[in-house]
């Protein structure tokens, strides 16, 4: 007797809903990677911009000490809407300090950016020495000028 060789039609059946099932979960894990992918390009994006910023703001001695200072990226440039918001803080001031006197200041800095109708941000900070000028002695806790 001669016998045929060959699958049934629900061994195909069957065979087919395992690959279904497969390739659903392959596209979906694809999906998710795609979407945290995007994600993580905007987060570095904007890394990268607040670095370049901070580097700026700890070589540019003559901004204010106590007042907020901000700006925007541009956004042909960068490719992102956001802006950025820093202050420049006596960190360590000695006691009875004057005009002059050299200080330990902290540079905050936050990153904002706006993805999706939503708004991301992330903060920064650094030190940097500096020197006490005489208007800021008073705001400072040193001694009176």
């Amino acid at each position: 007797m001669k016998r045929n060789r060959g699958f049934t039609l629900l061994e195909v059946m069957v065979a087919t809903t395992i690959m279904a099932i497969a390739v659903v979960g392959l596209l979906s894990s694809l999906s998710a990677s795609l979407r945290n992918a995007a994600r993580l390009t905007d987060y570095d994006r904007s890394a990268l911009l607040a670095r370049r910023k901070m580097d700026e703001l700890l070589l540019d001695r003559r901004l204010p000490r106590f007042a907020a200072v901000e700006g925007n990226w541009d956004l042909s440039a960068t490719g992102v809407e956001g802006g950025w918001r820093a202050r420049i803080l006596p960190f360590d001031v000695p006691p009875g300090a004057g005009a002059n006197t050299a200080v330990l200041d902290r540079v905050e800095l936050e990153v904002w950016w706006k993805k999706g109708g939503l708004r991301r941000s992330f903060a920064l900070e650094g030190f940097r020495r500096g020197v006490l000028r005489p208007e800021e002695v008073a705001l400072a806790g040193g001694a009176a000028p």
